[in-house]
């Protein structure tokens, strides 16, 4: 199991961007979560096959929302423990 913290900064809040990130998780065998954070960027937390893991972002980087993506920094993390899914944080 890999992990990756990864945080999207750019017009993400206010453009889908939580949901879209949620609907594409459905596609990969990740588990995981996405929040607005105050300071106008969103976090993303997932876990998974290193593979998928790798998939379901570069899915995100390719989708729709790379217009609304100025960076996104990711962050190796532990596997996520006692998560179910892949959820919006609110």
């Amino acid at each position: 199991m890999s992990g990756r913290q990864v945080f999207y900064e750019g017009r993400v809040q206010g453009v889908g961007f939580r949901f879209t990130c949620k609907q594409l998780a459905r596609g990969f065998d990740v588990i995981g979560w996405v929040q607005n954070l105050p300071d106008g960027r969103v976090e993303l937390q997932c876990s998974g096959d290193a593979g998928e893991v790798d998939a379901f972002l570069k899915a995100i980087a390719e989708s729709e929302l790379k217009s609304h993506i100025k960076t996104a920094t990711v962050v190796p993390i532990p596997a996520l423990a006692g998560v179910r899914g892949f959820e919006i944080l609110r």
